[in-house]
């Protein structure tokens, strides 16, 4: 998969897209324990939806800006009315390319929080904490069961 690093890497993209980026509690598991993080990532048009019809989510805070403004010169920025103790997720600037394009397919999403507003009034939750470098374990458990005549020729 390539990935983009910069806007020239997307040319149907300018710097005054659209886009919108959260704050979000995350959590890292390690030998001491289980440790709490806030990384802003990018909030596709989609899943914006879906958090402001109030479904439980980590996002603590959202902010409307544009391309230009988080990735400035190439370099990814966080929003100054972001928290200090942010970090940037993986990947941002190719996540925010892609969470770019998702508004500029639905532009009617863009209505949803203005350009330089915030929204925090989610449904904010850490009951199912989302563990950001847990491993995923696969056993025969995890199965599908099927009929014994699902792939007889009836």
């Amino acid at each position: 998969m390539t990935t983009f690093d910069t806007l020239a890497d997307a040319p149907d993209l300018t710097a005054d897209d659209y886009l919108v980026v959260g704050v979000a509690t995350c959590f890292f598991r390690d030998d001491d324990g289980v440790h709490e993080l806030k990384v802003i990532e990018p909030i596709p048009s989609s899943a914006l939806e879906a958090l402001l019809k109030g479904i439980p989510t980590s996002y603590e805070i959202a902010a409307a800006t544009t391309l230009g403004a988080l990735i400035a010169e190439d370099t990814p920025q966080i929003p100054a009315n972001f928290p200090a103790n942010c970090q940037l997720g993986n990947e941002f600037a190719y996540r925010c390319i892609a969470s770019a394009r998702t508004y500029k397919r639905r532009p009617e999403a863009t209505a949803h929080i203005a350009p330089g507003d915030s929204y925090n009034t989610f449904n904010y939750s850490t009951e199912r904490k989302r563990v950001l470098n847990a491993d995923r374990v696969v056993t025969k458990d995890d199965n599908v069961k099927q009929h014994a005549y699902t792939h007889q020729k009836l």
